[in-house]
């Protein structure tokens, strides 16, 4: 029987509670070295949002990235309940790995209210029909990379992902720092908008801080650069449904001493802009 990518993330991202304000996740190899951060994100979410009133909704996280994670263990997620409000509550969670924090963050939830509203206009692009799915490694190139690269490269994962101006990270060509990439779930289902947006902020770390080496030809597959994300901060603006299609928008307007900024715009399919992003990103390129 085929495996259930989407489910089984699902149940990555639903931890075992082992007090009032302590959680406990697990890892998933994906085929990076290290945890991949989205999952980290997603796991502190779902960890904050565990502590507060169901009323009320995330619109905001803010992390920073401390230290890499160990695919072989657990980790640990301490939530402080730092204010309950009339209308806003904060958390502040610690992610930890043997006896260090690998990750800091702070996750504000709103009632639900109404109030002014405008929006930018969805960037004209293709509609997701019309974009060719992502195209597969060919074999005989995959078996020459690492066994975790080609986990990486070459896994069914729970999201479709297609790019509207798709690049060979193999031999990356300089372009300007602007991508546009469709992606949703691979499959429907009925949970609850909170595991929606936990799964959201996974989906969130793939892709952004590439944005950054698109004008200068690198890729995260070139020998001699080193790439890590440093911090990640992700808005709520509109209700979305990650198993139906939405149009991540990036931009990077800068790089500098060894760091790049990117930024995201998220869109439901028929314009409603319903997510922002934004990470910086640790870019080294020593000598090859």
């Amino acid at each position: 029987m085929p495996q259930d990518h989407v489910a089984e993330l699902i149940d990555l991202l639903r931890l075992e509670r082992l007090e009032d304000n302590l959680f406990r996740g697990q890892s998933r190899d994906i085929g990076t070295k290290f945890v991949f951060g989205g999952q980290v994100l997603g796991q502190a979410l779902a960890a904050a949002q565990q502590t507060v009133d169901s009323a009320r909704e995330a619109h905001s996280l803010h992390a920073y990235f401390l230290r890499a994670g160990d695919i072989e263990a657990p980790i640990v997620y301490s939530v402080e309940r730092a204010r309950d409000g009339g209308s806003f509550s904060s958390r502040r969670v610690v992610a930890i790995q043997h006896g260090q924090p690998i990750l800091t963050g702070s996750v504000s939830f709103q009632r639900p209210e109404t109030g002014v509203e405008h929006q930018t206009s969805m960037p004209e692009v293709p509609a997701p029909e019309d974009v060719e799915p992502m195209q597969p490694w060919p074999a005989e190139e995959l078996h020459r990379l690492p066994v975790k690269l080609q986990r990486w490269l070459g896994i069914d994962g729970p999201f479709e992902f297609r790019e509207v101006w798709p690049r060979d990270e193999r031999r990356p060509t300089k372009r300007p720092p602007i991508q546009h990439i469709w992606f949703k779930l691979i499959r429907p289902i009925d949970d609850a908008p909170e595991v929606h947006r936990v799964l959201l902020a996974y989906a969130s770390d793939f892709h952004l801080i590439g944005t950054a080496t698109l004008p200068h030809g690198i890729s995260y597959l070139t020998d001699h650069v080193q790439m890590a994300s440093l911090d990640h901060a992700l808005w709520f603006h509109r209700p979305f449904r990650v198993d139906e299609w939405l149009l991540y928008s990036f931009d990077s307007p800068t790089a500098q001493g060894g760091r790049g900024l990117a930024r995201g715009q998220i869109f439901s399919r028929d314009g409603v802009l319903v997510a922002s992003t934004a990470q910086e990103g640790l870019i080294r390129v020593r000598q090859p």
